[in-house]
């Protein structure tokens, strides 16, 4: 939306994750350490954006070399700083049984911060002063500066926003997977096609795009494995696209009227 394509936005996961990880290992209860995990990818969101994001709006192409020059250079030293894994934290005890079939009761926790991530972010964007100006920052900065906005802070306030975002998903997902510093490209495909599917309108457009997404790469996940089913979604990706190339929110949008 802001004219930047983020490819260092996996390691504001790995930050979520680090931090998370980290601080129950230095004795903080886990709901607290992911609680700073989520503040720490947000400033570290917010310095980024300040630093280097911030001269690469409206220029796609740069903004990506640029952050993937970043995303290399911060998995590279995360390589040095602490090595090729970290020990985990595992997974909170507690299971639940759906017929023949056993879950962990954690899933229900990711589950659950999924809806609460949407429901908070479609407050702040839909609901909010501070989702007016976003929106028109988005729309039109040279309107929205005359007006009285201060869009570099409009811009700083969201990238710190996404960064969060991120750095929750990183500190929900920690006690479920072992932590390497590659681990936040494994996210990158699924998050910019799940974009892509989504069309234009991201806050109406990503949610059921993602949704749509994740029970076809599941179910062929369960039917013939992983590979399977990363090769079947993008297939599915292929065929959205090229008969809804305005996307889940452009399709969405004309049923509306």
């Amino acid at each position: 939306m802001m004219g930047v394509i983020n490819m260092a936005h996996g390691e504001f996961i790995m930050c979520g994750a680090y931090v998370t990880v980290g601080l129950v290992h230095g004795g903080l209860p886990l709901p607290l350490a992911q609680l700073c995990g989520v503040i720490a990818a947000g400033l570290v969101g917010v310095l980024v954006e300040m630093t280097i994001v911030r001269r690469f709006y409206k220029r796609p192409l740069d903004s990506l070399l640029a952050t993937w020059g970043l995303s290399l250079v911060v998995t590279q030293g995360m390589l040095i700083l602490v090595g090729s894994s970290l020990a985990g934290i595992g997974t909170p005890e507690g299971s639940f049984k759906v017929g023949e079939y056993s879950f962990s009761t954690y899933r229900l926790v990711l589950f659950g911060g999924a809806i609460a991530a949407l429901a908070v972010i479609y407050f702040i964007f839909m609901r909010t002063r501070f989702g007016v100006h976003a929106r028109a920052t988005m729309q039109n900065p040279q309107m929205a500066q005359a007006l009285g906005v201060k869009v570099g802070r409009v811009y700083a306030i969201s990238f710190g926003i996404g960064a969060a975002l991120a750095g929750f998903c990183g500190a929900l997902y920690a006690p479920t997977m072992t932590l390497i510093p590659t681990m936040g490209a494994t996210f990158i495909v699924e998050s910019f096609v799940t974009v892509v599917v989504g069309g234009a309108n991201v806050l109406l457009g990503t949610a059921p795009a993602g949704a749509l997404l994740a029970i076809i790469r599941t179910s062929l996940n369960a039917w013939e494995g992983q590979i399977i089913g990363q090769i079947g979604m993008l297939i599915a990706v292929i065929l959205i696209i090229r008969i809804l190339p305005e996307g889940v929110s452009g399709f969405l949008t004309r049923r509306q009227r």
